[in-house]
């Protein structure tokens, strides 16, 4: 499921992670693509350990944190170290599929892959977040501070930015609920519930709807 998430950086974040990206050291992405990955990723990166990543990565899982919508989309159980990434005139990162598994100390398996924007689309061209499922392919391209997640077993790409610079935060995460359509029934469930929590909140039928969530939720889930 692809779900977009909006408005996950507040826009006194988004301010303070550009401001703290503004003469940071980035590298050549490929450093830490896979093997086959390696071949088609033409990026920057910020190094995980750098003191500029560790900081604005913060501000990052804070707000992941506090997102509602993204703790019910995801149900994480692990979340990998955000890292900031930049594509400038030319770059891009062809078709490819993540690793099935990140991290080399604290391995954890990537369920969902995720891409914060930080840069407004309108001050670059490309770019694209192109996302193939089995509806056909997927373009995206959001406004900064809003989030995009998908299935990490997607086939996707970065289309190249033919004018200015694109930079985004990506991360995986692994789910509590390792299979992405009963993490859509889920998904789908809480949301009918907060609906009907608003437009009827003494509904005695709530208490019902809640406790098959969460009776599908000690099904599906592992801790």
């Amino acid at each position: 499921m692809l779900i977009q998430i909006d408005n996950v950086l507040a826009p006194q974040e988004l301010d303070t992670i550009r401001a703290g990206l503004v003469g940071a050291d980035f590298s050549d992405g490929a450093a830490t693509a896979g093997p086959r990955a390696k071949r088609v990723k033409r990026n920057l990166q910020l190094p995980t350990d750098s003191t500029a990543s560790v900081e604005l990565g913060a501000i990052v899982s804070q707000a992941l944190k506090r997102s509602v919508m993204f703790n019910s989309a995801t149900l994480p159980q692990r979340i990998s170290v955000p890292m900031f990434n930049r594509y400038e005139t030319g770059m891009e990162y062809g078709q490819h599929l993540d690793d099935a598994f990140m991290g080399k100390e604290v391995r954890m398996r990537s369920d969902i892959a995720c891409t914060l924007f930080l840069t407004d689309p309108a001050i670059y061209d490309g770019g694209e977040l192109v996302i193939q499922d089995l509806y056909g392919f997927h373009t995206v391209k959001l406004p900064a501070g809003n989030l995009i997640v998908y299935p990490a077993n997607s086939v996707h790409r970065v289309n190249g930015v033919t004018r200015g610079t694109r930079t985004s935060v990506i991360f995986w995460v692994q789910s509590m609920v390792r299979d992405s359509e009963r993490r859509r029934l889920l998904f789908d469930l809480e949301l009918a519930i907060r609906r009907l929590m608003v437009a009827s909140p003494e509904n005695p039928e709530i208490g019902s709807f809640n406790g098959c969530y969460n009776n599908l939720l000690r099904m599906w889930a592992e801790t």
